[in-house]
């Protein structure tokens, strides 16, 4: 019988927090995803693994019994894969670098000098995560290190730190009305239609809709994209507005599109993620990430 890890890994979430609420909160999923993965194991398994209340999910006898045994097997076999596969691109003196978005933005490419002059020989390969992926492959072992947005799902089985902090601004069309303001209040785009990522991409979706900071207000959807581009050409046509960072009036400027401050909402903080037992190399890219001293335009 072959079982998604992700299927497990809902089902310890769950376990360790008893309710659907806090698990679906810590996994950064909606509650009725989260219910349709744990109906989706025990279909799989053929047992009952909760036992459902209003006062929360109570193991079973056989969800004791699992909840013994996975979260070792699921620290297993994050190890094997990261093993495994950074074996080959540390033996060619290659460090993988998953990033989100635009990483860490102008001080990427200052990150990467100062790492290869603490490496000479090694070469940085930087590698773009979709949205779906909120640890940018981190967490699959597909990268060594990441740069990414936090918090995201799975941080806790990761060592993150903060880099810097950047305002949410508001991506719109040219002539919004809105567009004339220098500073737009959050509540003003309450019932704006706003242009999201998939559904299925989750945490990245309810980040930028900060589904969480609208008092109960239920979002508006305009439009439904997973490429920049498609993002760029849905704001332009007047589909919706979005929130973006604020470095992205740099790395996403177009005609049609105008972007303004936000007030009102919370920031978004860029950091870097690895591995608790990532090895020498990496702790190495760990420091360059650290050591920096930021410019004033991303810690604001």
């Amino acid at each position: 019988m072959d079982v998604d890890t992700r299927l497990l890994r809902s089902f310890v979430a769950v376990a360790e927090e008893g309710t659907l609420t806090r698990a679906a909160e810590r996994l950064f999923v909606s509650q009725p995803a989260l219910t349709k993965q744990v109906k989706q194991l025990e279909a799989l398994l053929g047992v009952r693994l909760f036992t459902r209340s209003r006062t929360g999910m109570a193991l079973t006898e056989a969800g004791r019994a699992l909840a013994a045994r996975v979260p070792d097997l699921l620290a297993d076999w994050d190890r094997a894969l990261r093993e495994t596969k950074g074996t080959a691109s540390l033996a060619g003196r290659v460090l993988r670098v998953g990033f989100l978005a635009s990483a860490a933005n102008e001080a990427t490419p200052r990150i990467i000098a100062e790492f290869t002059r603490r490496r000479p020989g090694w070469r940085v390969d930087m590698r773009q995560a979709t949205w779906s992926h909120p640890s940018a492959g981190l967490a699959e072992g597909d990268v060594d290190v990441a740069l990414l947005r936090l918090p995201f799902p799975g941080q806790d089985a990761l060592r993150t730190a903060v880099l810097f902090t950047e305002p949410r601004w508001v991506a719109l069309p040219e002539g919004h009305p809105l567009a004339a303001q220098d500073v737009i209040r959050f509540r003003d785009l309450w019932d704006e239609p706003f242009v999201a990522a998939p559904e299925e991409t989750d945490w990245w979706r309810d980040l930028w809709l900060a589904a969480d900071e609208r008092e109960g207000r239920p979002v508006r959807i305009g439009a439904v994209t997973d490429q920049p581009d498609d993002w760029l050409s849905a704001i332009a046509n007047g589909y919706g507005v979005a929130l973006a960072p604020a470095s992205a009036a740099r790395f996403y400027a177009r005609p049609g599109v105008a972007y303004r401050p936000v007030s009102g909402v919370s920031p978004s903080q860029v950091g870097v993620a690895w591995a608790r037992d990532s090895g020498p190399v990496v702790q190495d890219f760990v420091r360059c990430c650290l050591d920096r001293t930021w410019p004033a335009e991303f810690t604001d």
